[in-house]
């Protein structure tokens, strides 16, 4: 068995966590719950600027990651930042697949699986997995899910919220991770529409709940797509997905009206000088 792992493609999972401690349990839970046919794979958890128990709560995973095989490894890092936990982990893996994936997600039990037997070769590959936004709590985050799932965005390309994964190739051409505010916008659109792969294994990804959280989402996704467009706007002839025309608009909003008048009301209350002036986003569960 030790011998057909060694011939297939090994797996480093880097997983950021910024006071996780309530959910990077059952993160890796699921990951370490992956199904067998997998090489030799590791996942290296990147606890960064915490004040709670997430790397203890990590490492307190480490029987389960040797009972199933993994490699456990978790670095705590004295500051915070999701750039410079990915370019840690990187410096710490030494997987042929690298795949990132977001502390407060679980997989599916044959998703890695599936992204190592599609990134695996020596030309540049990306890919993710088919995400389902997790159950809300709040009707204004599961209105504005129901409709969000909707856009072509999410539906006719390879997004990668949560969890995205590359070949050893494909990262090597894509570099080392810039400060960005949208990391998986970057590493998306680092790769051509045909380096793109979406396979059929799924993750569960929460999205915020209440008004004000969406609106902060919403607000530091845009941010961080204008910054790519100014920084890096050589990356945006891979950016193939256009917005619905006015007919496509009209249909979804007639399909889901409730959905469409939150949605929308969202996008536009990130426009107000109110919420244009406040300070960066941070997470709200």
């Amino acid at each position: 068995m030790a011998t057909a792992e060694a011939a297939l493609p090994s797996l480093s999972v880097i997983i950021p966590a910024h006071n996780e401690e309530t959910v990077i349990g059952d993160c890796l839970a699921a990951l370490f719950a992956s199904e067998k046919g997998l090489g030799q794979r590791e996942a290296i958890v990147v606890a960064n600027g915490c004040n709670d128990r997430t790397a203890r709560c990590a490492r307190d995973m480490a029987g389960a990651a040797a009972e199933a095989g993994w490699d456990l490894q978790v670095l705590d890092l004295p500051k915070g930042g999701k750039p410079g936990a990915l370019r840690a982990g990187d410096a710490a893996a030494s997987g042929d697949i690298l795949a990132y994936l977001d502390a407060d997600v679980t997989v599916s039990p044959d998703v890695m699986g599936q992204l190592v037997a599609q990134l695996a070769g020596a030309t540049p590959r990306y890919g993710s997995g088919t995400p389902q936004v997790a159950h809300a709590t709040t009707a204004v985050t599961r209105a504005y899910a129901g409709f969000w799932t909707t856009l072509p965005f999410v539906t006719d390309d390879v997004p990668g919220f949560g969890l995205f994964a590359m070949n050893r190739a494909g990262h090597d051409r894509m570099g080392a991770w810039p400060d960005v505010i949208s990391d998986d916008t970057f590493a998306r659109l680092s790769f051509a529409p045909s380096e793109r792969h979406k396979v059929a294994g799924g993750y569960i990804w929460p999205m915020v709940e209440g008004w004000a959280n969406l609106v902060r989402v919403r607000r530091r996704q845009d941010q961080g797509v204008a910054e790519i467009r100014a920084r890096f706007p050589a990356l945006l002839v891979n950016d193939t997905v256009t917005p619905p025309d006015l007919a496509g608009k009209l249909g979804r909003a007639l399909r889901d009206p409730l959905g469409f008048v939150v949605y929308v009301a969202v996008a536009l209350t990130t426009r107000t000088p109110l919420w244009r002036n406040a300070q960066i986003w941070q997470r709200g569960r």
